[in-house]
């Protein structure tokens, strides 16, 4: 007679577990929430229940009540992948990186029973650039399911970031064949080399272009890929016709007003304080920070890989560190979450300069780094430099730069995935270039002798000439690998991840100007700020 009480009690669990998630998926966080507390308090022996907590802990944020319901969920079940990787995440959030690398190495030697766990495991892997061991899981999830054209994209993606670009275009290949309509599928494709007359893609591209109703992502992804191959085949007329067409799509798509950018740089400049300064907070013994900064597509890339290939220097790539922790101190400061980027503006004129220091350095720096140096890579800092110099002054600062239609054309033609919303229109990219020009020219007078300015043309035309000059202003000793930035082994996961496989060269220094016709509004614009493009 016990029976039909289990059944009640199984029941009861299903229908909390069921309200719970529901509530989770339509963000409903609050019914979410109770039910899968009463769930795990009536129900404390229900797996799924705190592996649903697990799942509410993460869109939360809450790592440490996260490591609680992973340890619950592990005493009914052990070593179960989906609470391993769970738990690696909180611990990643908590900065306890070795423990969290450990859970990942753990599973990296394990099989599963589905693709998607392959999947998921891997996903993990790739984001601590685990990317061999990643590739190994993701061919895995396709032996279970080799249909899923998304498998093949993220194992090509893995293969890119490792630079074994042949492997890249053989399984970029079975996701196209498996989804012709796969656009950044079909632009990683067409950026793996040159095109060339005998060789490209062209007519399949203009195909699937054709047969795209009512997809403005699709059709956009698909105008960037016919515009590169058309480049490449000097055809370019048809290059920038397809290229404005993808732009213009992907800036319809966009509530983006470049004026409330303009009035941030200027509030940045206006509530600056040069006299504020502090001494260094971080330990002297601690590796020291090096800021690459810029707009993106600048050669940024290239230089931090250069500087990588230095000894005493590693790259920890395009680190959002730096604004999470000015978010973080100013919700200290105010209570309110998240504030606006004006907020910040007019907060970091007060914010505590020790404790954004010293919670950048602990965010930014995994456990036993042996180098002297460590690099951020991210280009919009450039708007942090006054805070970066006042907080950490031995804190080293490069600015990279290039001819401004050369900077803004570059930028124009690369399809970024939702950051850089200025860089599809080229009145919005005049606008943004000049107020960006107008703050980095206020840090260089207002904080002399603190940044380093490269030129990109100087750079690729005399490389070691100006690689001596960054590694002195860094204080460090001459290295002849460093121009032989090429060869590092080091994954690279930016929009430059082909090009910095390759030696340095020239050749699109001044490739803007065969569109020079095209970009006569851009040229025009920024001649009206005073901005010479001769």
């Amino acid at each position: 007679m016990a029976r039909p009480r289990l059944n009640n009690m199984q029941d009861e669990a299903e229908q909390l577990f069921s309200l719970s998630e529901s509530a989770l998926e339509k963000n409903q966080m609050a019914t979410a929430i109770d039910a899968c507390r009463t769930l795990n308090t009536q129900f404390p022996s229900h797996f799924a229940g705190w592996l649903l907590a697990g799942r509410i802990h993460l869109k939360l944020h809450k790592p440490e009540a996260g490591l609680i319901s992973t340890a619950r969920a592990s005493t009914i079940k052990p070593n179960q992948p989906e609470i391993l990787m769970q738990r690696a995440k909180f611990l990643t959030l908590l900065n306890r990186d070795e423990e969290a690398l450990e859970i990942l190495e753990y599973l990296a030697e394990r099989d599963f029973p589905t693709a998607q766990l392959h999947a998921d495991v891997a996903m993990m892997l790739s984001a601590k650039q685990l990317h061999q061991s990643a590739i190994v899981h993701y061919q895995k999830a396709i032996r279970l399911n080799n249909k899923i054209a998304g498998l093949h994209y993220n194992l090509a993606a893995a293969y890119r970031f490792i630079g074994d670009f042949t492997e890249c275009e053989r399984a970029l290949e079975c996701a196209i064949q498996r989804d012709p309509l796969d656009s950044e599928a079909q632009m990683m494709r067409s950026s793996l080399r040159p095109q060339t007359p005998d060789k490209n893609h062209i007519d399949d591209l203009l195909d699937a272009y054709s047969r795209v109703e009512g997809d403005d992502k699709i059709k956009s992804g698909l105008c960037y890929a016919i515009a590169k191959e058309q480049d490449d085949l000097n055809n370019l007329d048809a290059s920038f016709t397809y290229l404005s067409e993808g732009a213009s799509i992907r800036r319809r798509r966009m509530i983006y007003d470049v004026e409330r950018d303009e009035q941030i740089m200027q509030r940045i400049a206006e509530t600056f304080q040069p006299g504020k300064h502090i001494p260094s907070a971080v330990n002297k013994d601690a590796p020291k920070p090096i800021f690459v900064v810029g707009l993106p597509r600048t050669g940024s890339t290239m230089l931090e890989r250069m500087l990588d290939s230095h000894s005493d220097v590693r790259s920890m790539g395009e680190l959002d560190t730096l604004g999470a922790a000015l978010t973080k101190h100013s919700i200290a400061e105010t209570n309110v979450s998240p504030p606006k980027a004006e907020d910040l503006v007019e907060l970091a004129s007060s914010v505590d300069l020790k404790a954004l220091a010293q919670t950048y350095m602990s965010d930014s720096i995994p456990q036993n780094f042996s180098e002297s140096f460590f690099i951020d890579k991210l280009p919009l800092n450039f708007l942090y430099l006054g805070l970066i110099h006042q907080s950490m002054p031995d804190a080293k600062i490069i600015h990279i730069k290039r001819h401004p239609v050369a900077s803004c054309f570059a930028i124009y033609r690369q399809w970024f995935r939702d950051i850089y919303p200025f860089s599809y229109d080229l009145s919005d990219l005049a606008r943004y270039f000049v107020a960006y020009k107008k703050l980095t020219d206020f840090w260089q007078s207002h904080m002399p002798g603190a940044i380093h300015t490269v030129e990109y043309e100087r750079l690729v035309e005399q490389p070691e000439v100006e690689l001596m000059k960054v590694l002195a202003f860094c204080g460090l000793p001459w290295e002849q690998n460093v121009l032989a930035f090429h060869e590092n082994t080091s994954p690279s996961t930016t929009a430059s991840a082909v090009q910095v496989r390759q030696p340095i060269h020239s050749k699109s220094k001044e490739r803007w100007r065969l569109y020079a016709t095209h970009l006569t509004p851009l040229i025009e614009a920024l001649e009206m700020e005073g901005i010479d493009v001769a």
